[in-house]
């Protein structure tokens, strides 16, 4: 892509992984291969490596409040993506933040629960990222657990996706992107038309677009969930439509995934 413009600035409020493989740094890799200018806030600092989760030390309100402000005041910003959001704290202040400075609507990956299993955010986060931040996203972009969560019902096909996606717009969601790669693992039968092909569906107010591309056999590759959200945000700041900045992110992607190395553990 391009080199980064000054002019076209995206920030992601999101969790730092020291091993590089999601979260912030991830955030921003991706944010400059898109030609735009990135700005980040931690929310917290994460102990991790490809394998496991060791722990984490959350910020406070007052910590994020203190990153934020100085890059918005000087500074407009075009697109904001949201990744971990641990405490119900930070998420009302992140929702006080998007208010007072008219920021973006945000690209919101909800970030639970590690592949190793390890809880990254409270409950009361997950209540009050359905209470009071839904509502202001431009894009919610669930896996399939992830929406599970979120929605309280089982998905077990194309048609659990639309529904998962119907009640997160009921939620105040406009739109939701529901990525269907869990899926495709977990019932090989949950997508009959083809089994060589894998789904998301993009739900923007009412408006179904299906995603379907080729099913790549390989080990999951970690951060996958930050670099899609980033890639949508950038997009966005360069004006793109959400339909057409959904298809990039998700060919940047399938790159990732196609060309890694040795993938291992997930977003």
């Amino acid at each position: 892509m391009e080199a980064a413009n000054p002019q076209r600035l995206v920030m992601t409020i999101a969790g730092f992984d020291p091993s590089g493989g999601a979260g912030i740094i991830t955030d921003v890799r991706t944010i400059l291969h898109f030609g735009c200018r990135p700005a980040a806030a931690i929310t917290s600092l994460t102990f991790q490596n490809s394998e496991a989760v060791f722990g984490a030390i959350h910020e406070t309100a007052d910590s994020l409040r203190a990153q934020v402000l100085p890059v918005v005041q000087e500074q407009q910003v075009l697109a904001v993506k949201l990744g971990m959001l641990p405490t119900a704290e930070l998420i009302v202040e992140v929702v006080r933040l998007i208010q007072e400075r008219n920021l973006p609507a945000p690209v919101i990956d909800p970030v639970i629960r590690a592949s190793s299993g390890y809880e990254l955010v409270e409950a009361s986060a997950i209540e009050a990222l359905q209470r009071e931040l839904l509502p202001l996203a431009r894009l919610i972009t669930p896996n399939v657990p992830e929406a599970e969560m979120l929605t309280g019902i089982s998905i077990e096909d194309e048609q659990g996706m639309r529904e998962a996606s119907r009640r997160l717009r009921e939620m105040g969601a406009p739109a939701v992107l529901v990525k269907g790669g869990h899926l495709k693992r977990k019932s090989r039968i949950g997508f009959r038309e083809d089994p060589r092909q894998s789904v998301d569906l993009l739900d923007d107010q009412g408006e179904v677009t299906e995603f379907r591309d080729e099913w790549i056999s390989a080990p999951p590759v970690r951060g996958t969930g930050c670099m899609l959200s980033s890639g949508i945000a950038a997009c966005l700041a360069l004006r793109l439509s959400l339909v057409e900045s959904v298809r990039l992110a998700k060919d940047y992607v399938t790159d990732a995934i196609r060309f890694a190395p040795d993938g291992s553990g997930e977003n």
